[in-house]
C-alpha cells in the first residue's frame, strides 16, 4: 500500500516511489495517476521516458487503456537531471530499459528535494530480475507491485511471458508478444517451452546423421 509522504514538511530530502509489476498490470496506469495529482495540485513536473519506446507515442506517456502524459524521451539516464531542473516532481517510465545509472540520477535528485515516482518491469520475460529495477526498488521508500490478471488460470499474474519466438532481451510489444501468467501458469509454460526446444534439436540431430555410417 502506497502512503504519500506527509509527515514532515520542513525535511529538505525528497523521496523515491517505485511501481512495479508484470505487463498489463496498471503500471504506467498507476504512474500517471500519481502524477496528473501532482500537476493538479500546481507542483512543477517533468516526465521522462527512453528514447526506444515507441510503441504508442514518441513523446507521450502512454497506458494500455489509452490514458497519457506528456514526456520527454531521453536516450540515457544521464540525460535526466539537466532537464528536470527546477521540478517539484520526476516521474520516469519504463525505467527498466535505462541503464544502471538510472538508480544514481534518482537518488540525487531525492537528495535534492525531488519526489521522484518511477515506474517499470521487475522481471524479463524469462522471470529473472530487469536491468536497474531490483536496485531501484532497494533504494526507494515506497514500492507499490501491481498485478495483471492471469489470460490462463484466472488468478494474479506476476510474469510476462513472450510468445513470440525472440530471446532479445528488448522486444517491445503488446498482447500479440506477450501475455501475463501466473507462477504456476508461467512454469508449466516455460517447461513446455523446453521440452518442445529439446524435440525439435533431436529432430535436428537426427536429421544430421547420415543414413549409411559405414558408406
Amino acid at each position: 500500500m502506497f502512503l504519500e509522504n506527509t509527515v514532515n514538511h520542513k525535511e529538505q530530502f525528497g523521496w523515491i516511489e517505485v511501481i512495479c509489476g508484470s505487463m498489463f498490470s496498471g503500471k504506467t496506469e498507476e504512474l500517471i495517476r500519481r502524477l496528473k495529482r501532482a500537476q493538479f495540485a500546481k507542483q512543477r513536473v517533468e516526465i521522462f521516458k527512453p528514447a526506444v519506446d515507441i510503441r504508442y507515442n514518441e513523446e507521450m506517456v502512454v497506458s494500455h487503456d489509452a490514458n497519457e502524459i506528456r514526456s520527454t524521451p531521453v536516450p540515457a539516464a544521464a540525460n535526466i537531471p539537466i532537464l528536470a531542473d527546477g521540478c517539484d516532481v520526476v516521474g520516469i517510465d519504463e525505467a527498466q530499459f535505462f541503464d544502471d545509472e538510472i538508480v544514481r540520477v534518482c537518488n540525487d535528485l531525492a537528495n535534492k528535494g525531488i519526489r521522484v515516482i518511477v515506474a517499470g518491469l521487475d522481471m524479463d520475460f524469462k522471470g529473472n530480475p530487469f536491468g536497474p529495477m531490483p536496485n531501484l526498488m532497494a533504494t526507494a521508500e515506497y514500492v507499490t507491485k501491481v498485478h495483471a490478471i492471469c489470460t490462463r488460470t484466472g488468478n494474479l499474474a506476476q510474469y510476462s511471458y513472450r510468445k513470440a519466438p525472440s530471446d532479445a532481451l528488448v522486444l517491445l510489444g503488446e498482447t500479440e508478444e506477450y501475455e501475463p501468467l501466473s507462477r504456476g501458469a508461467f512454469y508449466k509454460a516455460m517447461m513446455k517451452e523446453k521440452v518442445k526446444n529439446m524435440i525439435v534439436n533431436d529432430a535436428e540431430d537426427i536429421s544430421q546423421k547420415p543414413d549409411n555410417p559405414n558408406a
